[in-house]
């Protein structure tokens, strides 16, 4: 072949291979980033899941039925898989919301200075979780977007590059706390 056809097939050659291996390493740093976003949120879980039983001691002496709800709930192995977790934790949010709705029926729980800390703790952990939720979705959707787009979709189905799903943990500030109404709760309206 003569050089006037050698180069550019040869240059061509090179840019396709730089935009391979740039394609490649894109899909890499963002999974990366997913494993770090998740690394973080577990962090914070189990930040939450260390509060919950100082929250569990301070109200123990108001309502004993719910504070037992919570001991066995917060019994989650390291060992269960993402979704598994992702469930447990939805479960803890939502009784957490119920913990913290009872409190308000105890006007000498909510105006505790130790509870109101841990509550302000719970909450900055609340928030915590929510960015670093947001954070690991943000990577989710970059990485489907370039496992989806032509042609670096290639890429992705030549080097095992899968969608992953987006992360629906909720979270106890995030949504208004239901009104509960347990035994103690109607002793106490009573009086």
């Amino acid at each position: 072949m003569p050089p006037e056809v050698l180069i550019p097939i040869g240059f061509f050659i090179f840019i396709l291979c730089a935009w391979t291996i740039n394609t490649y390493n894109k899909f890499v740093r963002l999974r990366n980033k997913i494993e770090e976003s998740w690394s973080a949120i577990d962090v914070a879980l189990k930040r939450r899941a260390n509060l919950i039983p100082n929250l569990i001691r301070i109200t123990e002496g108001y309502i004993n039925h719910e504070a037992r709800i919570f001991q066995e709930k917060n019994k989650i192995s390291e060992k269960t898989d993402n979704q598994q977790r992702l469930v447990q934790e939805n479960e803890i949010s939502r009784s957490l919301g119920g913990l913290l709705a009872l409190a308000e029926a105890y006007p000498e729980l909510k105006s505790s200075g130790n509870f109101l800390d841990l509550q302000n703790t719970l909450d900055e952990i609340e928030q915590e979780i929510r960015q670093t939720r947001d954070r690991y979705n943000s990577y989710v959707s970059r990485l489907n977007t370039l496992t989806e787009s032509f042609p670096a979709s290639i890429i992705a189905a030549k080097f095992g590059f899968i969608r992953q799903n987006y992360l629906a943990l909720e979270v106890t500030a995030e949504k208004e706390m239901p009104r509960v109404a347990f035994g103690l709760a109607s002793e106490q309206e009573k009086k």
